[in-house]
């Protein structure tokens, strides 16, 4: 009877240790941004095969990061919706820069390969960029797909303006009363502070590569 509970406490014991070693393997190892902090740059391939920085983009204002995928349901939902912020905003100076982190042993959907294929279906007219060493997200914070930072340029710098969802109704867009990233962007283009500043990203999980 003894040795029965031993053996039930050990594999007990035992699998706690690995769905702890688990969840820190599929965790970002930093903590991420907050509004107001300066945002790293990044250049990242593009599914046309060029690297993309926003240092390209002399002059922009600032961008639309979105962290999305080819693969997750919420991201398809918001598809139409971030390729209308790109049409919206990029000629205002705040063009999308869509990036997928996702690991592609985890969700092989979301491969670059994969990526072409959706840019080229979906016919985006923004950079579907590819974040293969998760390095931009984890540094980012960035935890869902889709998950959006608004970021103002000031010189060389990028500030944090937004962080969070697109809208707060992700199955109907018509049904959506607060529309977060275009009243960040409207407020920063009429030099006013942005009422809203982070939200809740609601969305499918980024597929972390194991430690």
């Amino acid at each position: 009877m003894k040795k029965s509970i031993f053996i039930r406490s050990a594999a007990t014991a035992f699998l706690c240790f690995v769905l702890f070693n688990y969840t820190l393997a599929n965790t970002p190892k930093a903590e991420g941004y907050k509004v107001g902090d300066q945002a790293i740059s990044f250049q990242l391939k593009n599914v046309d095969g060029k690297m993309v920085s926003p240092a390209d983009y002399q002059s922009a204002k600032g961008f639309i990061v979105v962290f999305t995928c080819n693969t997750c349901p919420y991201s398809k939902l918001y598809e139409s919706r971030i390729e209308a912020l790109n049409q919206k905003y990029a000629s205002k100076g705040y063009p999308v820069l869509a990036i997928n982190s996702n690991d592609m042993t985890k969700q092989p959907g979301d491969s670059f390969e994969e990526m072409v294929k959706t840019s080229n279906a979906g016919e985006y007219s923004f950079p579907y960029l590819y974040d293969e060493s998760q390095e931009i997200a984890t540094a980012y914070g960035a935890t869902k797909t889709p998950h959006v930072y608004v970021l103002e340029k000031n010189k060389k710098n990028l500030q944090v303006k937004y962080i969070g969802a697109i809208d707060n109704n992700a199955r109907d867009e018509k049904s959506a009363t607060d529309k977060y990233v275009e009243n960040a962007v409207d407020a920063l283009l009429a030099n006013k502070p942005v009422s809203t500043t982070s939200t809740k990203a609601i969305g499918c999980t980024i597929k972390w590569k194991e430690a």
